[in-house]
Order: C-alpha cells, then sequence, then structure tokens
C-alpha cells in the first residue's frame, strides 16, 4: 500500500525525486495553482466544479449569476500561500467586479481560455498587461471572510479569454489525479441529483458549461437531497 507521502504526491503527477518533473500532458494544458504536493498543511481539494449540493443550495442567491452551479473550483490552503499562474499570459484585471473577494485576479491565455483566481489575501502585485510565465507566483491566497481561520481558500475558475461569459470544469484543464484528490479532501464531493434525470451533472469531469447571466439550470422539481 501506498504510504501517505506517497499518496499525496500521486495525485497531482509528482515524483519523490523531483516535485516539478512531470510536464502538463497536452489534453490539459494548465498546471495547478500550488507548487508541492496536496496534504492537511498545504492545501487540499475543497469544492468541485459544477452542479454541487452546497451550489444548489445557494442557487437562488450565492451562484444565481452562475445558472446555480458553483462555477469554479475551490482548493483550500492557509493564507499566504503562493498561488501560481497556470499557463503563461498576460494579465487583464487586478481587483475586478467579477467578485470572489477580498481580492481577485485575471490572467488571459493564448489558448483562449482566461484564468481567475478569488479570494486572495491583498492585492496582487500584478499589473494590467504585464505577461505572466507559468508557474510565476502572481498573488497569495486569503480567506473570503478575511479571517484566515473560518474557510480559507482560493476560488479559481477557467473562463473564455474572448468575452469572460462562459465558465468552463477545471478539472477537464489542469492536469491531476482529480480522483484521488476528491478522495482526500475535507468533505465528500457530492453533486444534487436531478430524481427526473438521476444521471445528469454528478460526476466529477461531466459537468455543464456556465454561461454567467443567463437562467438557473439546476431548478429541479425532484432534486436529491431534498430541496433546501
Amino acid at each position: 500500500m501506498l504510504g501517505l507521502t506517497a499518496l499525496l504526491l500521486a495525485t497531482t503527477g509528482l515524483s519523490t525525486a523531483s516535485a516539478d518533473s512531470s510536464p502538463p500532458q497536452e489534453e490539459r494544458p494548465f498546471i495547478m495553482p500550488f507548487a508541492g504536493p496536496p496534504g492537511p498543511d498545504t492545501w487540499f481539494f475543497l469544492q468541485a466544479y459544477g452542479n454541487t449540493t452546497f451550489a444548489y443550495r445557494f442557487r437562488n442567491n450565492v451562484y444565481y449569476g452562475g445558472q446555480g452551479l458553483h462555477f469554479g473550483l475551490d482548493l483550500a490552503a492557509p493564507c499566504g500561500t503562493p498561488v501560481r499562474a497556470i499557463g503563461d499570459g498576460v494579465v487583464f484585471s487586478v481587483d475586478s467586479w467579477h467578485g470572489a473577494g477580498p481580492h481577485n485576479l485575471l490572467i488571459n491565455h493564448s489558448n483562449g481560455y482566461a484564468s481567475f483566481y478569488g479570494h486572495l489575501l491583498v492585492r496582487s502585485r500584478m499589473k494590467i498587461g504585464q505577461k505572466v510565465v507559468a508557474g510565476e507566483v502572481v498573488a497569495l491566497s486569503g480567506d473570503p471572510d478575511r479571517t484566515c481561520i473560518s474557510r480559507p481558500h482560493i476560488h479559481l475558475e477557467i473562463r473564455d479569454s474572448e468575452t469572460h461569459a462562459y465558465g468552463y470544469n477545471p478539472l477537464n484543464l489542469i492536469e491531476a489525479d482529480w480522483e484521488r484528490l476528491a478522495l482526500i479532501g475535507a468533505e465528500p464531493i457530492r453533486f444534487e441529483m436531478d430524481m427526473e434525470n438521476p444521471r445528469r451533472w454528478t460526476d466529477l469531469f461531466e459537468q455543464p458549461e456556465t454561461r454567467f447571466g443567463h437562467p438557473l439550470v439546476n431548478d429541479y422539481a425532484s432534486p436529491w437531497p431534498f430541496d433546501w
């Protein structure tokens, strides 16, 4: 059986010989926003993208603008953890109206995607128009409650780089062993089930694209767990 260290290293495709030796695969163009392996004192999977039960619970307020979906990926980390650019790009905005306070950062990439980093500890030192490279530290992780105790984490989104109006599942675009990461997270990853179509949007990778500002896609008549 793998030891805990080996298991944690394996989740991100890292080896004990070299923590940065495994390049991302072509079909997943981006890297993780944190360096090193996950763990209770470093970072871990907190909430998946998509039709999560948490997002469903708050679909009519917090997540209404994202069609009732959790339109990003949450990774828990202590405040002040360095956040890396997930790919080469150009800074589009710093502390914009996109939300996820207290501070955020948006980077456009040449492959048609943009990465958005929210709940940052302080305003990023990056400047609009500045070029960044994959792995470069661009921010520090924070806590949306500004306590660094209640729920410190980053909220990571991947959008289209042209309009920023469409959101995509980061798990399909960032190289990592997401199945294992989901197993060692803070709690089980759960998705809301529509009893009229129970297999739809209940998988880590098979989640709908988000169209910001469009109507809810999960206002179910027969949900499971029961309506909140």
